[in-house]
């Protein structure tokens, strides 16, 4: 096998193992906010602020913090990119209220919040890069990765950050679980669901702008939804969602790498191939199980 000897080659194993470890720590960090993203009806939020980051991108550069040509992010260019992605997705839940669920003259429909932080984002940031940028400085690697460009301090990056959402979930676990199942009683139970929704959005920013940089727009987008969209097929108690979900994240992300490696596939696209097939397989199961469920009534 191919994946045993790049991992097992002293040259190879360098270039390889890390893709492995952040596409591990990117399977934990995405897959337990996806099912949140997918309850709430947000995929497309994160698309808005993958794409808001060139705004990100462009005040990086005109902050003189754009002068190098590998392509890797440093912890000042990641701050200013990261804290530009979250004021967009703060201004997103705004403009959008979906917290409060607004109807009045004010209420701006999400898909409009998305789409008009979207052009104007990208439109800040190809004025500031038009301006600021150095000559040779290719700000297309600022925002998409690929997963075997990743180093042992990449790899460190994405499993912080990881770690540190996962201990934010686990202290609101109970009432975002509670927000996000049933937004109606747990509005009405008196849980804050202003600062949950501001809170995840600040979630969703970093997990979007750290998965973009480190594995590529289109695994990150797919991370965001296709792990609670298969969770969700599935079941609808919060434990077992949450459980298949993080399995399905992990599992798929160690799958397609192994794939990827073994039939010299995009890993990125490899990856998003496995959790598509996995998510036509709920779905499917699903399927089966209503009609089995069915049947059974019928005959009863």
């Amino acid at each position: 096998m191919k994946t045993i000897e790049y991992l097992s080659s002293p040259d190879l194993r360098p270039l390889f193992l890390p893709a492995i470890v952040v596409v591990l720590a990117i399977g934990v960090l995405c897959s337990l906010v996806s099912v949140v993203v997918v309850l709430r009806r947000m995929a497309f939020v994160g698309q808005g602020i993958s794409h808001a980051a060139l705004g990100g991108v462009g005040l990086a550069a005109a902050l003189g913090l754009m002068n190098s040509s590998s392509g890797t992010l440093g912890p000042a260019q990641f701050g200013v990119i990261v804290g530009f992605c979250m004021l967009a997705g703060l201004l997103i839940g705004w403009m959008s209220k979906r917290a409060g669920g607004g109807t009045g003259p004010g209420h701006v429909e999400p898909d409009t919040a998305i789409g008009v932080v979207l052009v104007v984002s990208m439109s800040i940031g190809a004025i500031l890069l038009h301006r600021f940028s150095p000559r040779g400085v290719a700000w297309e690697s600022f925002l998409f990765g690929s997963v075997l460009q990743n180093d042992w301090t990449s790899a460190k990056v994405a499993w912080g950050v990881a770690i540190a959402s996962v201990l934010w979930l686990a202290i609101v676990r109970r009432r975002l679980t509670f927000w996000a199942f049933d937004p109606s009683a747990a509005r009405a139970m008196g849980v804050g669901d202003r600062w949950l929704s501001a809170g995840l959005m600040l979630l969703l920013s970093l997990a979007t702008v750290t998965a973009m940089q480190l594995a590529g727009v289109v695994l990150a987008t797919a991370m965001l939804v296709l792990p609670g969209a298969i969770a969700l097929a599935l079941s609808k108690r919060a434990g077992v969602v949450l459980a298949v979900a993080l399995a399905s994240g992990v599992l798929g992300g160690l799958l397609g790498v192994v794939l990827s490696f073994e039939l010299d596939w995009l890993p990125g696209a490899t990856i998003v191939g496995v959790l598509g097939v996995a998510y036509a397989l709920a779905l499917g199961a699903r399927a089966l199980l209503a009609r089995g469920g069915a049947r059974a009534k019928v005959h009863a």
